[in-house]
């Protein structure tokens, strides 16, 4: 499965892990995923995933 946000499409980013000495090693920034159920308009539900900042502002709208 894919680590990417149902709604707004984001998936993981990608940077550096970089310590005391300044070297360089590459990493991931893995999405804040959450698994919510929601009811589709007709009644039935279904599970996806969304992104915690997603969900912050679905809340700060309602």
């Amino acid at each position: 499965m894919a680590k990417r946000c149902a709604i707004t499409g984001k998936g993981p980013m990608s940077g550096n892990n970089v310590s005391h000495a300044n070297n360089k090693t590459k990493r991931r920034f893995n999405v804040n995923l959450r698994t919510v159920r929601v009811t589709l308009p007709d009644g039935t539900r279904r599970k996806i995933k969304v992104a915690a900042s997603t969900l912050r502002t679905m809340r700060k709208g309602s």
